[in-house]
Formats: C-alpha cells, sequence, structure tokens
C-alpha cells in the first residue's frame, strides 16, 4: 500500500531536493509544468514514495488556477485538493533524488502518462 501524503510531507519532499543537481536521467526532463513523459525516459529509475489521492473521497475534477494560469503553466499552482493532484503520485528518483508528480491521463482514446517535477514554491 502506498503511503498517503499531506501537504506538510509534500513540502518537505520538495525541500529534501533544493539546491541539489540532478543527476544524467533527470537532466532530460523538462517538467516544470505537467508534460507527458517522453518516450526514451525509463520510469524505472523513479520509485513511488507516496499517494496524494485521498481514498474515498469525492470526485473533483476542477483545476485551482487563481492567477489565470493552465494546467501546463509553470507556475501553476500545485493544488493538492484539485485535479489532476488528487489523482496524483509521488515519485523520487532512485540515482539523485530529484521528486516529481506523477498521473495518467485516460482519455477516450489514449492514455497519458504525465509527470511534474515538485516545486515547494507552488505547493498551496
Amino acid at each position: 500500500m502506498t503511503n498517503s501524503v499531506d501537504r506538510e510531507t509534500l513540502l518537505g519532499f520538495a525541500q529534501s531536493f533544493a539546491g541539489k543537481s540532478k543527476c544524467v536521467d533527470c537532466q532530460s526532463l523538462s517538467c516544470a509544468g505537467w508534460e507527458s513523459v517522453p518516450g526514451g525516459f525509463l520510469t524505472n529509475s523513479l520509485e513511488c514514495i507516496g499517494t496524494l489521492r485521498v481514498e474515498d473521497a469525492p470526485e473533483c475534477w476542477e483545476e485551482d488556477h487563481p492567477k489565470g494560469t493552465t494546467m501546463w503553466s509553470k507556475d501553476a499552482p500545485i493544488s493538492i485538493l484539485f485535479h489532476p493532484y488528487n489523482k496524483s503520485d509521488v515519485y523520487e528518483c532512485k540515482h539523485c533524488g530529484c521528486k516529481y508528480l506523477r498521473y495518467t491521463e485516460c482519455g477516450g482514446y489514449y492514455v497519458d502518462e504525465r509527470i511534474r517535477e515538485l516545486n515547494g514554491h507552488l505547493i498551496t
């Protein structure tokens, strides 16, 4: 079972990597905002360390963009009660410790693995 992560724990995860350098694998990720996981990226170098999903929570597909950002914006808030964060897991690179949020977008005709680097300054 994956550990449930609250806001304070998420902030701790973000702060644990602040000021450190990414490894060669993570340097290939450019995901300050949500991005599709690049085809050549080896996701097995990432380990799930927790989840923002809350079991039995009511469905919420609403996004939080108080300053006119979009889901794809690099400065969009990380609002854990809103979509897609409420459907995300927290991952850590096994090599350098960089933290990421990941979720799977399931559209009508596609499945898209998405990833965003965890930035503590954007956690609301």
